[in-house]
């Protein structure tokens, strides 16, 4: 490859005097080398040098580097060569993009960066930056920023104001404070924000619903606080992912969100303090596929309107204060049949009452994972529960559920997990549980049970926890003694008798 120029260097050393006719032939035909490819990247007379001390100072600002990605970054080759180095294809050329992603490089990003005029997109994610973020004010065709999951500290600067190409602004994954900063909503190009997982204080400033093209905003798990951010309603064309899960955010959600937010596609509301009743209008937003409203304070009824999400994939109502008393309030489970794309339906410790009923059945085929956990339901398990074979997470512990279970639970063959701790079942354990050879984690402890434990337990090899106690069961428990795989078991407080498998010693002691 050739470095600069030996014409650059021979005028730059006589600026004043002509070039003799020996030097002036030997400038042309260097030129006349640098064709095709290779023009990309010689030397010119009227060469920049700006970008080569730019990324020369941000080398020297690294002080690890275990892949020695930077190893090419010398004089000895045309920066326009360096590993992460893109550059226009017009002279003079400029890098146009910096991708240095996932090399595990440790130091402070230089300011100089910011001198890097023609630069389109900046990748430095995943990587071990420390310090504050750079000074980039000056990068006016700047479209992709992303500084995610590093250890930057310090506040999110106003000096993203100046940079209007911005497109893409992942800040995630860092050690951030302060506030947002409210003038972020003059970039009118920008689609993505993403500040989680920072230690971002404040409010959500309105000014962010003034982004006409925002696809996503994306600030969860922060510590941010006040009211639902009322300017994003604003963002009704365009806002399709709005996560905004653990933060310490509260009071009612506005009434018409789904109304004024009609293509969203994921929201993520978990782990914050709402409270009030669920926008029944979230079922307007007809392209919803992940719901999360997780671990807040909401009350009342399960809203109907969640069956008109017919793309509904996720819906994460556990730990709250939903009530459901009779047939009526249990409307919302007929209305979610009409969900045939749901996977996962997480309804845990909330004030759920009464039967579980036979419409459960009905739910999507493709459910894998359902929880309703610590609620207050009683009576039997209805036996069409069954129909949902592709269960592999069915969790009903810690309610009052009650009689035999041997009527439904044949059916779900793909069982991984299945917890029924704490309730009031009866009867003997079932020998088809020992056909459910996908079990790694069976809890029947706190229960009912009585007589002896299945012949064919030997059979799930893949078991790895395995709680039994508080029951009435008796005799020996030598089928357990093949369980390679078992790390724990709990059979406390039955009737056990008979000798012990060595393996069942260790874990027992």
């Amino acid at each position: 490859m050739l470095q600069m120029s030996r014409g650059d260097k021979f005028l730059m050393s006589s600026p004043k005097q002509p070039p003799k006719l020996g030097a002036t032939l030997l400038l042309l035909a260097l030129l006349l080398l640098c064709d095709g490819v290779t023009t990309v990247h010689c030397s010119t007379v009227h060469e920049n040098n700006v970008d080569l001390h730019a990324l020369l100072d941000f080398k020297r600002g690294i002080t690890n580097d275990p892949y020695r990605a930077l190893s090419n970054w010398s004089n000895n080759t045309h920066f326009c060569r360096w590993n992460g180095v893109n550059c226009t294809t017009a002279r003079p050329f400029r890098v146009s993009s910096l991708n240095l992603t996932d090399l595990y490089l440790q130091g402070q990003i230089a300011s100089s960066l910011g001198n890097l005029t023609f630069l389109t997109q900046l990748d430095l994610s995943n990587n071990r930056f420390f310090g504050t973020l750079p000074t980039l004010n000056r990068l006016q065709q700047l479209e992709f920023l992303y500084l995610n999951n590093n250890n930057l500290v310090g506040t999110i600067p106003d000096m993203f104001s100046n940079c209007s190409s911005l497109s893409d602004l992942d800040l995630s994954r860092n050690l951030l404070e302060g506030v947002i900063p409210p003038t972020l909503g003059i970039l009118s190009n920008l689609t993505y924000i993403d500040f989680r997982s920072n230690q971002l204080v404040g409010t959500i400033p309105d000014e962010l619903g003034r982004l006409p093209r925002l696809r996503s905003l994306m600030l969860g798990e922060n510590r941010l606080s006040g009211e639902f951010p009322h300017g994003i309603l604003n963002l009704s064309t365009s806002l399709q992912y709005l996560s905004l899960e653990y933060n310490m955010l509260g009071k009612a959600l506005p009434r018409n969100i789904g109304d004024h937010l009609p293509n969203l596609i994921v929201i993520y509301l978990g782990g914050n303090m709402f409270d009030g009743h669920i926008p029944a209008s979230l079922g307007n937003a007809s392209g919803l596929e992940f719901v999360d409203l997780s671990n807040n304070n909401f009350t009342g009824k399960i809203p109907t309107s969640f069956g008109k999400l017919l793309n509904l994939t996720i819906l994460l109502l556990e730990r709250n204060q939903l009530e459901a008393r009779d047939n009526r309030d249990w409307e919302f489970l007929n209305a979610l049949g009409n969900c045939r794309s749901l996977n996962e339906l997480i309804l845990s410790r909330n004030q759920l009452q009464g039967s579980i009923p036979r419409s459960i059945g009905n739910l999507s085929p493709s459910l894998e994972i359902l929880y309703l956990f610590g609620n207050n339901l009683s009576g039997q398990v209805p036996h069409s529960i069954g129909k949902l074979g592709a269960l592999i997470y069915l969790v009903l512990g810690r309610n009052n559920l009650g009689g035999p279970i041997e009527g439904w639970i044949r059916n779900l063959k793909g069982l991984q997990v299945l917890n029924l701790q704490s309730n009031r079942f009866t009867g003997s354990i079932p020998s088809s549980i020992g056909k459910l050879s996908k079990l790694i984690n069976l809890s029947l402890g706190e229960n009912e049970f009585e007589g002896l434990i299945p012949w064919n337990f030997g059979n799930l090899q893949k078991l790895q926890y395995l709680n039994l106690s508080h029951n009435n069961l008796q005799g020996d428990i030598i089928e357990i003694g093949n369980l390679k795989n078992l790390a724990i078991l709990d059979l406390q407080s039955n009737r056990f008798a008979g000798p012990i498998h060595p393996l069942l010693a260790i874990l027992l002691s």
